[in-house]
């Protein structure tokens, strides 16, 4: 692939060897470059003459096809936390409803259902990770499954992707049985689109929520939210303001009629240059292939783990097939693992991460197997 240590598109090849694209991703020139065009046309010109308002409507498109949904079925929100909070705000719950997650997701996946079990008497259940014979750290699918079929369960709230450990959920065997036993389900997709073929008609999902600052290589505050077309009209939107209607550019004329696409999410004025940055970004990816994103980043995360339990780290990260994915974590019987990040980024300006006690790496397709070498390298052994 051209962009693989490719320094024009990607700058940050030519600083850092940079592996945090769980975190948050830098920007390929071409988004930054976008990003700047926007600042220097709303400089010199305002709003006049420009194309922003017709490329965000492509946006629509062109985010749809990243994840096999329609275009009246994508929202734009600031962030992950947005759509699913639009979601736990937007339903009417009753007392006893059940919902189900991990307990392992990222807060953004929690603290909504949370709220909702707070406020309207919900039970929240959530399904612990476990610990295989290897050392792996995963949350068992027929647990999820087992509390999905619960007849009080009203929602599954899942992550394709979990942020400490990795592990890829079964999102068609989970969205099957939802569908099977008419369960809602709703996911956390900022871990996987962008880097992992996500497709929301074949793994059954109602809602999925995504910003675009980490896989999808946008910028922080512009992200994707889906919602199932059957179920549009029974979403509450979690704040109402002048675009989430009909004709919402005819100011002087009250029409309180909700528009009946996931525009009806949108309560005011985009974020027109993330948005326009995050375009960039996603045409990118979809240049390349997300299977061949997805292949090459199998490859190098496969690189990361053959090294580092060379050296005698204990992978934590669930590598079968179906449950890997660009996160690989691990830990150290011997080493501090916070002072293992601070010297890579001092001594060696190579990012990584920590997350729950565990040494995080996640490289993107663009990274190189020498970068990895060099990671690998530089590690304390044991």
């Amino acid at each position: 692939m051209e962009y693989i240590g490719n320094v024009d598109e990607f700058p940050i090849l030519g600083r850092w060897d940079f592996y945090n694209h769980a975190g948050v991703s830098p920007l390929p020139r071409r988004a930054a470059e976008a990003i700047r065009k926007y600042a220097r046309e709303a400089e010199e010109g305002a709003y006049l003459g420009t194309d922003w308002f017709k490329d965000i409507e492509r946006l629509r498109g062109v985010a749809g096809r990243l994840i096999n949904a329609k275009r009246e079925e994508i929202a734009f929100v600031k962030n992950t936390s947005e759509g699913i909070a639009t979601v736990a705000g937007g339903i009417d719950w009753r007392a006893g409803d059940r919902i189900v997650t991990t307990g392992v997701e990222y807060p953004a996946n929690v603290y909504p259902w949370m709220n909702v079990a707070k406020r309207f008497g919900v039970e929240l259940v959530m399904v612990p990770e476990e610990t295989g014979e290897n050392g792996a750290r995963r949350v068992r699918l027929e647990r999820i499954l087992e509390q999905t079929q619960h007849p009080r369960t009203r929602l599954v709230a899942l992550s394709h992707v979990e942020f400490a450990s990795g592990q890829r959920h079964d999102l068609a065997a989970v969205g099957r049985v939802c569908r099977e036993k008419g369960k809602l389900f709703c996911v956390d997709a900022i871990q996987s689109v962008g880097v992992l073929p996500v497709d929301v008609v074949g793994m059954g999902i109602d809602f999925l929520s995504a910003d675009g600052h980490k896989w999808m290589l946008g910028p922080e505050g512009a992200g994707i939210f889906y919602c199932r077309k059957e179920l549009l009209s029974g979403i509450r939107p979690l704040i109402v303001g002048w675009m989430n209607v009909i004709n919402a550019d005819d100011y002087g004329h009250y029409d309180f009629t909700l528009k009946p696409d996931a525009g009806r999410f949108e309560c005011g004025t985009h974020n027109v240059a993330g948005l326009l940055g995050m375009k960039a970004s996603i045409e990118l990816l979809t240049e390349v292939g997300l299977e061949r994103v997805a292949e090459r980043v199998k490859l190098l995360t496969e690189r990361v783990i053959e090294g580092v339990r060379r050296k005698g780290y204990q992978v934590v990260s669930p590598r079968g097939q179906g449950e890997w994915s660009g996160i690989v974590s691990f830990v150290s019987s011997k080493h501090d693992h916070k002072e293992i990040w601070k010297r890579l980024r001092k001594e060696e300006r190579i990012e990584i991460a920590v997350r729950e006690g565990r040494l995080r790496v996640s490289p993107h397709f663009y990274n190189t197997e020498e970068q990895v070498e060099r990671l690998v390298g530089v590690l304390p052994g044991h």
